[in-house]
């Protein structure tokens, strides 16, 4: 967290040239969480501060996301979490509506999401246990299943169940199912499977059986062959499109990671046999995880789809595409997924946005050329009046993935290691369903990895350390902040007509009768200065190169590309590290003089811009007092 709060590079101008020309509850939304997504773990919330009228216009579910969006800003925050969230967590006079307890709810898992201990999970539980409007269930529910994620807790469980029965209740029973899923994940209980498969029969809310669908497939988890008697089951379902959709979201789940060939081509037949659309799409974006961290093998598979007539399958390609190759910038799939910018379908278009944010997330000019186009794209699409707003939300949500994390995160499936791994999975399992329901937009922060070079001492400290890049320091760097182009209006004023004004006019028209000359220009002495000053600018530019390496200090933001390139310096270090640095995330240092004192990074304050940058703690800036002086009255 002390990362990503003391290297927030965040351009606030984006935010507000979005703020300024959305219109629309949609886009509204979109904008708000696009800070979330943002700011996530840096604890700045000053575009929240700085707009709290603009934020409260936000009505019904957009407050519910708008609070949710706390969660973002402040995940990993976990000690003061109840303290930052309490003028929003549900209080005995609860809001008839309960959209911001809700949503208060919904952040308080976001903040502990995989890792949320018994004090945590019996706070919610209790919460849950006490709501009286949907609002306030849905997120007691998402925020209970992200705080117990992976923790295959039968007691968790049958409460969220009982909260699924006991209401019939759509809103509430899709958060219900997902949660269900997210508790349970890879654990194959067989019970549970069997009682969420009968009631998504049995209801007759599309919402449930969706949430059911989305908790079901997380049950089999990595689970590969041993989830095949599940599928099966699934499948035979020929009359009910949910059960297959559900079937397909099983392989994704059950394969994620794996390249297991053999399941593509399964895949490949379901995109080109099943009848309906949903289970086509989702069909094709289980491609993608099931091919994930393989760019090439998923960009061979997929390739043929990008041209195919129906839109839900150039959608479910894209996807599949930008999960695949997320973060790495191949380009092969940048081409592929850049003309379905123009398709003419609303969906298609924000699916490519989305996908596009994925693969380019954390890439310069210098790494990818074409993420400076990408960039202008997407503030063409967000500014156009005559676009369509759910182009505009992808493209307002693809700007908040592109910028994450104060732009020190990247977006991954798989660990250091290339194993999957199961939050970045599930996460982004669940943020497609965004699809339905813009609330699960959140759950994308839980695939945002920090890119990071910690340094760590044996008290588990972070001393003062130099590492050396062996490339220029442009190559790597952060994008360089937009410049705000302020409109100097000027006033007209009304100008005296004087005598001699007149006289001129008068001359004026007599010139305008007579034939005009041809204007000649005159050699001057000007123009050969300008080109003498013109060569020695550049002279100047080619004489001052930029090194071809440069010292990063601890802690360090390193992108994937630039681990290679690390290493430390020859001289003047007084730290060796026990494994090799070019691994990245946090390394542990042996000191190579016990006696010398030993230098520690200062702590930066959470809930604003880092310390050292002269900002006070709710991000504005402190103003120095002023210096003493005398003052008389006998003088006036």
């Amino acid at each position: 967290m002390q990362f990503l709060i003391k290297n927030n590079h965040t351009d606030m101008l984006i935010l507000k040239n979005i703020k300024d020309v959305v219109r629309g509850s949609c886009a509204h939304n979109a904008t708000v969480i696009a800070n979330g997504l943002m700011h996530t773990g840096t604890t700045c919330d000053d575009f929240l501060r700085e707009n709290l009228d603009w934020i409260s216009k936000a009505t019904n579910w957009n407050k519910f996301n708008a609070v949710a969006s706390l969660g973002l800003i402040h995940k990993g925050h976990e000690r003061e979490a109840r303290k930052i969230l309490d003028p929003y967590l549900p209080r005995g006079d609860v809001d008839p509506y309960g959209f911001k307890e809700g949503g208060s709810l919904y952040a308080y898992g976001l903040i502990h999401a995989n890792h949320g201990n018994q004090s945590v999970i019996n706070y919610l539980t209790d919460q849950l246990n006490k709501a009286t409007t949907s609002a306030v269930r849905h997120g007691g529910c998402l925020g209970l299943g992200l705080a117990a994620l992976g923790t295959r807790s039968v007691k968790i469980y049958e409460h969220l169940r009982e909260c699924l029965y006991s209401q019939n209740e759509a809103v509430s029973g899709e958060g219900a199912g997902i949660a269900m899923g997210l508790v349970l994940a890879g654990s194959m209980n067989q019970s549970a499977f069997d009682e969420m498969r009968s009631y998504i029969l049995d209801t007759q809310h599309d919402k449930i059986q969706r949430g059911l669908r989305t908790g079901i497939a997380m049950l089999a988890y990595g689970m590969l062959e041993k989830a095949e008697p599940w599928i099966e089951i699934l499948e035979s379902f020929h009359s009910e499109s949910i059960m297959r959709q559900t079937a397909v979201c099983m392989i994704a789940m059950a394969y994620a990671g794996s390249g297991n060939a053999e399941v593509v081509k399964r895949l490949l037949e379901k995109v080109a046999a099943d009848p309906s659309s949903d289970v086509k799409r989702f069909a094709a974006i289980a491609i993608g995880f099931v091919l994930s961290g393989n760019p090439e093998l998923c960009l061979s598979h997929t390739g043929m789809l990008f041209e195919h007539f129906n839109g839900h399958i150039r959608y479910g390609a894209a996807i599949a595409l930008g999960i695949a190759c997320a973060g790495s910038g191949y380009k092969e799939s940048v081409s592929r997924l850049e003309p379905l910018l123009q398709a003419k379908e609303n969906f298609v278009r924000q699916g490519a946005l989305i996908a596009l944010s994925f693969v380019l997330i954390q890439h310069t000019e210098s790494t990818c050329s074409n993420v400076v186009e990408f960039r202008k794209t997407i503030t063409k699409t967000i500014t156009e009046k005559s676009e369509d707003t759910i182009t505009k939300f992808g493209a307002i949500v693809a700007q908040g993935i592109l910028d994450a994390g104060g732009r020190n995160v990247t977006l991954s499936l798989h660990n250091r290691d290339g194993q999957p791994d199961m939050p970045s999975v599930l996460g982004t399992f669940v943020f497609l369903q965004h699809w339905y329901w813009h609330s699960l937009t959140h759950f994308i922060s839980l695939a945002f990895q920090p890119t990071c070079l910690i340094g760590l001492n044996k008290g588990l400290k972070m001393p003062k350390i130099v590492f050396r890049c062996n490339t220029k320091a442009s190559y790597f760097a952060y994008p360089p902040p937009l410049e705000d182009k302020k409109k100097v209006e000027v006033e007209k004023v009304e100008v005296a007509v004087l005598s001699t004004t007149n006289k001129k006019k008068g001359g004026e028209k007599k010139k305008e009768q007579e034939p005009e000359k041809m204007e000649v220009d005159e050699p001057t002495d000007e123009t050969h200065s300008d080109d003498k000053e013109k060569s020695d600018e550049r002279v100047n530019k080619e004489a001052v190169q930029e090194p071809s390496f440069h010292n990063i200090s601890n802690p360090a933001r390193v992108v994937r590309l630039q681990l290679r390139k690390l290493s430390m310096p020859t001289e003047g270090s007084h730290y060796t590290p026990i494994k090799s640095i070019t691994r990245g995330g946090i390394i542990m240092f042996e000191r190579l003089n016990e006696d010398e004192e030993e230098e520690l990074v200062e702590a930066a304050i959470a809930g604003g811009i880092s310390s050292d940058s002269g900002d006070s703690k709710d991000g504005m800036k402190t103003v120095a007092p002023h210096e003493p002086f005398n003052f008389s009255l006998l003088n006036y």
